[in-house]
């Protein structure tokens, strides 16, 4: 007989039997046994094979056995052992029934036959041999107790007529394997047979047996059940992956998650993760509850797909009421176990008719609640379930389940309060930054800040500051750290930035005395004599749309880009700067020409550096977005951070601001040198009517020419030549700047009753919206702005 397939099925009676009583197969060997041929049964009631009238009772679980009378072809009544294994359905499977009985108890025997031979002593291994057809021949009574049958009832059946599970098939293969290459091979498996309460581990040592020629005549099998072993490796295996799976991130979602992931199917078939919702006012969640307990489902995972024994979906809330495992649990502060089989879990599953449904449907059988604590503090709760393992859980599974719920507990905890100190930040962060940017005639911009993804809220900023002659400062900066203190820094700078622009201070003098603001910040947090412990970098411009020129320094902080009108975009050459907070060295301007409709993009470097990019290549991927531009500068701004920045959020912060130049028609300005002789001041005020009028601004003319003889004067009087006089006609605002060679600056002084001079200023603040004064290189200038439309009243 081939070693192939060496199966000699006439040898078994074999049948099968449908759901609904219908016999639907019909072996060889149950033909020889009954004598009915396969045509004349299949499609036919299998009762009609029983003798007699009364029928047996319907089998209870999936394997019977039992001696019956059945009806022979010649009509006599012949007693068989019958051994049944039950199927249930799966997927488009029907369930069904096996039916088999030996015929001849494996064969005659001889006194020489190496079967029979064999060593089969009182071992405590189960020990089994089978022929060259791998038909039972002889076993033991240790494997008496493991298969659940006396040897005398199952000599002459095969490894999966005696199992009846998909194990036996996987263990017959191997048999095979050995019969065929003579070999012995060690097979591990994890089942419960038909003569045990509960699943066991066993190490199989199949092994072929030789007559003494040397020819293989059969296996043997010895089986050593390592359950004990199998389970603690198991449970270390278990534990060592949640150590290494659980808490991968500071996300109350995912590391619930990775705890119902590791614990299915190794512990449950179906685990479930509900949580408190932490309290509205920020406070910490109760050490110990009260029933009823509301629970939000954060997680859960099943070995069936989609879940589907599961009644709530991930992120609905349920109230547990105090007979259900869940509430139980919390209240009483430790782990429950119950069983339907009890009745422990019948007043809850009656209450929640859907989960009482869904637990019949799936044969839910065993619960296993565990509290997740952490610090004193109560999260949630963990519940286990099991429906297709057959074992219930037991002392050593509730040990296992709460260590690895005891490591979530913390990484759950710990990813809790990093998201309230998250929050807390980002809502600093926001706070601090600019809601919107103001509408100016020197450009229009638009900006974005996003959080880092994972290391939390840093310190960048940005900010648009309206200036003197309507020039517009544009900032953009980065605070070394991240967490509260570097949002709180931020604020810090940011409002010292709007201090120092405005006083009208150039670039590179404003970032000086932000060093030295850094350095200070650096000494009150414990950093003497260690410049950089408190450490940001910064960008700072200056645009002026009358002259279209643009000043700008930076501090450590990569440079700005330029997009010119019908150019390609490119890197804005500047001074580099050192890092604010290290105090001592210089910092340098550079000064270009933007034409109208330029684009300058400034930004913190985690918008173009990355775990997994060079800056050269962020800078490229910017260039590449920028070239992109439309007119919005919105979309411009959401194109950049789409094109750079990963699907799960950036390692660092990233501020980005666009700005788009705009210019001022030479129409708009008027100018005018004075000469020193306060007897002209007349006819530059005749000057200044005439170009209202041309403006159309005939309204303002009385306001301007007090304005304008006030400043003119006082620079006559006080400053050095040149002095210089210019008009700027806004939209909404008149502005006269008087410029003269001098650097002593005027200020505000209350004048006595019989002083005769001391109230030109304070004329001026009381006739203006606002007035000041700027220093350059050449000297200063004093400013003033009209309002050209009248505030409405209440």
């Amino acid at each position: 007989m081939s070693r192939v397939y060496p199966f000699d099925d006439a040898a078994t009676a074999r049948a099968v039997i449908g759901e609904d009583g219908t016999l639907t197969e019909w072996s060889e060997g149950a033909r020889r046994l009954l004598g009915h041929p396969a045509e004349d049964v299949v499609g036919r009631p299998a009762a009609l094979l029983l003798a007699g009238d009364v029928a047996p009772r319907a089998p209870v679980g999936t394997r019977w056995d039992g001696t019956l009378g059945l009806r022979h072809r010649d009509g006599r009544t012949v007693p068989v052992w019958l051994l049944a294994h039950h199927t249930p359905a799966h997927d488009e499977r029907p369930g069904h029934w096996m039916v088999v009985s030996p015929l001849d108890g494996g064969g005659p025997r001889t006194p020489d036959d190496p079967l029979a031979t064999a060593t089969l002593t009182q071992s405590p291994c189960a020990i089994a041999v089978y022929d060259d057809q791998l038909r039972l021949r002889r076993m033991n009574e240790a494997m008496a107790r493991v298969i659940g049958l006396p040897e005398e009832r199952v000599q002459g059946l095969r490894v999966t007529e005696i199992g009846g599970k998909p194990e036996s098939g996987d263990l017959e293969r191997s048999m095979l394997r050995v019969l065929a290459s003579g070999r012995p091979l060690d097979v591990q498996t994890y089942t419960r047979s038909g003569g045990e309460d509960r699943a066991h581990a066993w190490l199989a040592r199949v092994a072929p047996v030789t007559d003494a020629a040397g020819r293989v005549r059969g296996v043997s099998l010895a089986a050593h059940d390592f359950t004990e072993n199998y389970l603690a490796r198991e449970r270390l295996q278990l534990v060592n992956a949640a150590s290494v799976r659980i808490g991968s991130t500071l996300d109350v979602i995912r590391t619930a998650q990775e705890l119902a992931d590791v614990c299915v199917p190794a512990l449950a078939d179906l685990v479930t993760v509900d949580l408190l919702d932490p309290p509205e006012d920020g406070g910490d969640l109760p050490a110990r509850l009260s029933a009823p307990v509301t629970l939000r489902r954060i997680a859960h995972q099943s070995v069936l797909p989609g879940v589907p024994e599961a009644v709530l979906k991930p992120g609905q809330t349920e109230v547990y009421p105090a007979t259900s495992p869940q509430a139980d649990s919390l209240t009483a502060g430790h782990t429950i176990v119950a069983s339907v089989s009890s009745g422990e879990l019948d007043e809850w599953l009656s209450w929640n008719k859907v989960r009482g449904e869904r637990v019949r449907e799936f044969g839910v059988h065993s619960s296993m609640s565990v509290p997740i604590l952490a610090r004193g503090t109560t999260l949630g709760v963990a519940v286990f379930r099991r429906h297709r393992r057959l074992d219930p859980f037991g002392p050593d599974d509730v040990l296992l389940a709460e260590e690895i719920t005891a490591r979530a507990a913390v990484c759950i905890d710990n990813a809790r309060r990093y998201s309230r100190e998250r929050e807390t930040a980002l809502a600093l962060q926001r706070s601090l930054l600019p809601r919107t940017l103001p509408r100016t005639a020197a450009l229009q911009a638009a900006s974005r800040y996003l959080p880092a993804a994972r290391a939390g809220v840093g310190g960048d900023w940005f900010d648009v500051i309206q200036l003197s002659g309507l020039r517009v400062a544009m900032v953009v900066g980065d605070v070394v750290g991240h967490g509260v203190q570097a949002s709180a820094t931020m604020g810090r700078l940011r409002t010292a930035v709007r201090t120092l622009a405005d006083i009208d201070l150039a670039p590179d003098e404003l970032l000086t005395h932000l060093d030295d603001l850094v350095l200070r910040l650096s000494e009150e947090q414990g950093g003497e004599g260690n410049p950089g412990e408190v450490g940001a970098t910064c960008l700072y411009a200056v645009y002026d749309p009358v002259s279209r020129r643009c000043t700008l320094a930076r501090a450590g902080h990569p440079p700005p880009v330029l997009l010119r009108p019908g150019h390609l975009p490119h890197l804005l050459d500047l001074p580099a700067g050192p890092p604010l907070g290290l105090g001592g060295l210089p910092f340098e301007s550079a000064e270009v020409t933007l034409d109208e409709g330029t684009v300058l993009a400034m930004f913190t470097d985690g918008l173009i550096t990355s775990r997994h990019r060079d800056p050269d290549t962020g800078r490229r991927l910017l260039h590449e977005a920028l070239a992109a531009y439309s007119d919005s500068l919105d979309e411009t701004c959401d194109r950049i951070l789409h094109a750079l920045l990963p699907s799960g959020g950036a390692a660092d912060d990233v501020a980005l601001l666009l700005a788009r130049t705009q210019g001022l028609p030479p129409s708009r300005v008027a100018s005018w040198d004075i000469p020193a002789d306060p007897a002209l001041v007349a006819p530059i005020r005749k000057q200044v009517v005439e170009q209202l009028d041309v403006w159309d601004l005939s309204m303002a003319a009385f306001t301007t020419e007090l304005v304008v003889s006030e400043l003119v004067t006082n620079a006559i009087r006080y400053g050095a030549h040149p002095i210089g006089l210019r008009l700027i006609h806004d939209t909404a605002t008149l502005i006269c700047e008087v410029s003269d060679a001098s650097h002593t600056a005027p200020h505000l002084r209350r004048a006595k009753t019989w002083d005769e001079g001391g109230r030109g200023l304070l004329l001026v603040a009381q006739l203006t919206q606002r007035w000041g004064t700027r220093h350059t290189a050449e000297g200063k200038t004093i400013w003033a702005e009209l309002s050209l439309f009248e505030d409405e009243g209440p």
